[in-house]
């Protein structure tokens, strides 16, 4: 993995903590929250972060930092299919 990609990688683990830590203790996000929190330009190429931003929420539910939900239930990342939410892990 390049250096960028390992940067841009934590910078939405961070986001997402962030972005979790001033909502309420049951709020969730969008993983696109996270993506436009990262993203620097005008546009909309935050698109282009979606995935990694899936990606960064899985790694911090294998850390125990967060949940991913679907239909407001915990689910297991890796049968994820269609629209996540993202919460604090409980």
């Amino acid at each position: 993995m390049r250096h960028a990609e390992r940067l841009t990688d934590r910078r939405l683990e961070r986001a997402i903590l962030q972005l979790l830590e001033r909502r309420g203790p049951t709020a969730t996000i969008c993983p696109s929250d996270a993506a436009r929190a990262v993203y620097e330009g005008d546009d909309d190429g935050w698109r282009a972060l979606m995935e990694p931003a899936r990606r960064a929420a899985r790694r911090l539910v294998a850390a125990g930092e967060v949940e991913i939900t679907q239909a407001g239930r915990p689910v297991e990342p890796a049968t994820a299919r269609g629209p996540i939410r993202i919460r604090r892990a409980p």
